[in-house]
């Protein structure tokens, strides 16, 4: 009734509740950060009955948008995705009466716990306060009737979060040295579609049924046709939006790639064990609830176990590099950070840089967004650090902010590619040291 509609139900904190009615009439609009894996979660959603649109408008507007609505001086990353949402929500596409917005929370100390409050505080001043926010989280920080992240739902997204890191590490190796251009990203969509299917029927689940699909998933990116010339390998790290969403890094990887690039991008995966682990961390550092740390812990070994088993199924077709484990990561890092260190990307940053420099990447870029200090810390202030431990590393740090020239990113980025590749000219291949010598001479603390 139009009456309802105007006076939706509030909780007691004064929020508007996700009702299951919500559910049935309403389209979720739901921001994009990394594309394949973002997509496959769609889709998961509407398995469950969800009406779901992810957001993948790029242009200049969205910035504007946010500048008018969020403080300036709040993270970019805040400011790029409120500003996306109420764009699309004011852009006739949608009935403003029948959307409601979906936004996570990690439920630590970063900003991003907080994005929810920025965000209904500019709906507020955007005169679109009756439109729901839906909170996706698994710190229980809010709850709604028509929303909720079940058991099965989280098996579901885990394996999609797995899948996803599977297709999108594949698709780096394979895409810059494809002889028929397209192969790669047809293939992908070939398989998001194939695994979200299977999902959906209660396959691909098990870590049985997971080694079995990535298997043919490998064996299929294996055959793609692919030049046998050999390119730099540019790892991107940094806060976790602007390092995923091409929002977010001005379509980094497309830069990359038309500089005769591979990109090397670490996968969701080990920032998932990194969040669960705090939790563990935290109780063995300051004490705390036993049963929480249980609980933690006993999901972070099953994140892991699901990851050994993508790295093994890479570790089948020689012609590809497999991603490193998260207790590697966490290894290499010992020395330079300590495990506390949590707040944004905290420790796992610096860990990421180490490990690309281990693993013989060229140059890495540093994606750093305005406002995130933590970031600033772990990232850009690890830097000195590492080039004095690893003389050989190339590693820029990048500012993303809404102020930045997208020129001024890509000429700083192309500076580094030069450095790489006059580096790699007056040092040969055989000269290079291996990870294990590298790792002796500069992790070593």
């Amino acid at each position: 009734m139009p009456g309802r509609d105007r006076a939706p139900k509030r909780g007691k904190d004064g929020r508007i509740v996700f009702t299951r009615r919500m559910k049935r009439e309403y389209t979720l609009l739901m921001p994009q950060m990394l594309p394949v894996t973002f997509t496959m979660m769609k889709k998961v959603f509407e398995l469950y009955g969800y009406k779901v649109d992810m957001l993948t408008s790029s242009h200049r507007g969205i910035i504007d948008t946010g500048l008018r609505y969020v403080h300036n001086d709040t993270c970019y990353p805040a400011l790029l995705v409120i500003g996306q949402l109420i764009e699309a929500v004011n852009s006739g596409q949608y009935d403003k009466r029948k959307v409601a917005l979906l936004i996570t929370q990690t439920g630590g100390g970063c900003r991003a716990s907080n994005y929810i409050h920025l965000l209904r505080r500019a709906l507020r001043r955007a005169d679109l306060d009756y439109i729901p926010v839906v909170s996706v989280n698994l710190s229980g920080l809010e709850r709604n009737p028509g929303f909720s992240l079940s058991v099965p739902i989280i098996r579901r997204l885990a394996a999609v979060m797995i899948y996803g890191d599977l297709l999108m590490w594949l698709g780096n190796q394979c895409k810059p040295y494809e002889t028929v251009p397209g192969t790669t990203e047809k293939l992908t969509a070939h398989w998001t579609d194939t695994l979200v299917t299977l999902l959906g029927t209660g396959r691909g689940l098990s870590k049985k049924d997971i080694g079995c699909r990535m298997s043919e998933i490998t064996a299929d990116y294996a055959r793609i046709e692919r030049a046998p010339s050999r390119l730099r390998r540019i790892g991107v790290v940094g806060e976790i939006y602007v390092k995923y969403a091409p929002l977010g890094n001005n379509d980094l990887e497309e830069l990359l790639l038309a500089e005769g690039c591979e990109p090397v991008v670490p996968g969701l995966t080990d920032f998932m064990i990194f969040k669960v682990n705090n939790r563990v961390t935290d109780v063995d550092l300051y004490c705390g609830s036993k049963l929480k740390k249980l609980v933690a812990g006993a999901f972070q070994r099953y994140i892991e176990s699901l990851q050994r088993v993508m790295i093994e199924a890479v570790k089948t077709r020689p012609e590809f590099t497999p991603m490193g484990s998260f207790a590697d990561l966490r290894a290499c890092v010992k020395g330079y950070l300590g495990y506390g260190n949590k707040m944004g990307e905290g420790w796992l940053l610096a860990a990421e840089m180490i490990e690309l420099i281990h693993s013989g990447v060229s140059g890495i870029v540093c994606a750093q967004p305005f406002g995130c200090l933590p970031n600033h810390v772990a990232g850009k202030g690890m830097i000195r650090k590492l080039k004095d431990d690893f003389p050989h590393s190339n590693i820029v740090a990048v500012d993303y902010d809404p102020g930045a020239t997208r020129i001024n990113q890509e000429n700083r980025i192309k500076l580094m590619l030069s450095n790489c590749r006059d580096h790699r000219d007056a040092r040969p291949a055989a000269q290079q040291p291996s990870g294990e010598e590298t790792m002796l001479s500069g992790g070593s603390r």
